[in-house]
């Protein structure tokens, strides 16, 4: 690990200036992904900013909508009462990430920002055009079960591994962010990127920004809804297939639906046109059949990830069978 400068901001303003004064500077808080990206050698910021003293932590209902300050740890979001009862997809999908310890320290917006877990872009010995662009992506002709069967590209096929954005999507959450011109607000849909020729870009969020909150309008879904993920170890492991699923229902019709997945694409993966099918029907096996099939269309697998093509639209149906209750 390289050396690098070390600064305490306790302000916004001041995380952000500290940013600027450094061509290669990175916000520090619980430090659960970067420090490992650190200690492999993937990145070597010159300038550390630690912006945990910066008051981002508050859990508030503002106006409407549920905000969440970027540096309230998962493991206080999972548990928090206003969480529970209007959220509670989002308080089940934390849950199902990463261990008890890591949710302790990890915060929102460290979250959000977490790179992929693809062992080629961790490995510096294997080609990555995520961490080395041009060199080629390994995972296309390599060992490639975990990785996407949506959206990818010929220079990168490695998925987003969050649980925490894979719920945020679902529930049309709005990201927060400042920088040295203000404020501005990015839909959680469009804060992650798809790779594309620019696979070393995962989001929207420019260099001298910072996420401030996430904000979740309110909905209907706090009855109906339920976090599925499917993982080669019942803990502490990153998704095969995920599915956030959440209904508004009125008697056993669907009034409204959202549904996402995880663990299939460099982004997480909001399913609209299954949605979209799922309004005005009944909440049957067929109904949500019908919208997993939809689900999976344009999906393509790879030489050992084949089998997402068959366990993805049974999470979806399993997911929306938990969502609904007993029918």
């Amino acid at each position: 690990m390289m050396q690098f400068q070390y600064e305490r901001a306790k302000s916004v303003k001041a995380a952000i200036s500290g940013l600027a004064n450094s061509s290669n500077a990175r916000f520090i808080a619980g430090g659960t992904n970067l420090i490992d990206l650190m200690k492999r050698n993937i990145t070597a910021p010159t300038r550390l900013v630690d912006i945990n003293k910066v008051p981002l932590k508050d859990i508030q209902q503002q106006n409407g909508k549920t905000v969440i300050g970027a540096l309230a740890l998962n493991s206080q979001v999972a548990d928090h009462k206003l969480i529970i009862e209007k959220h509670p997809l989002l308080s089940q999908a934390l849950n199902a990430g990463a261990s008890a310890q890591i949710r302790n320290m990890a915060t929102v917006g460290g979250n959000i920002m977490q790179r992929t877990r693809c062992h080629y872009f961790y490995d510096t010995a294997l080609p990555c055009n995520k961490r080395d662009p041009g060199v080629g992506c390994g995972a296309l002709e390599g060992l490639n079960r975990m990785h996407a069967v949506f959206g990818a590209s010929e220079q990168c096929i490695a998925v987003h591994p969050s649980d925490m954005c894979v719920a945020l999507v679902a529930l049309d959450a709005t990201v927060l962010v400042a920088g040295p011109k203000g404020e501005r607000r990015i839909p959680f849909e469009e804060f992650h990127r798809l790779p594309g020729n620019q696979p070393e870009k995962d989001n929207t969020l420019q260099n001298d920004e910072m996420i401030i909150s996430v904000e979740i309008p309110d909905n209907g879904f706090s009855k109906n809804s339920y976090y599925m993920k499917v993982r080669d170890r019942a803990s502490y492991a990153f998704a095969l297939v995920s599915v956030a699923a959440a209904l508004s229902m009125d008697g056993k019709v669907i009034k409204d639906a959202r549904l996402a997945m995880g663990g299939v694409a460099h982004k997480p993966w909001r399913l609209k046109e299954a949605e979209k099918a799922l309004v005005g029907e009944p909440a049957t096996e067929k109904t949500f059949w019908q919208a997993a099939e939809i689900a999976m269309q344009g999906a393509k697998a790879y030489k050992y990830n084949a089998f997402k093509l068959k366990l993805g639209p049974n999470v979806v149906v399993e997911a929306l069978n938990n969502a609904a209750g007993p029918m």
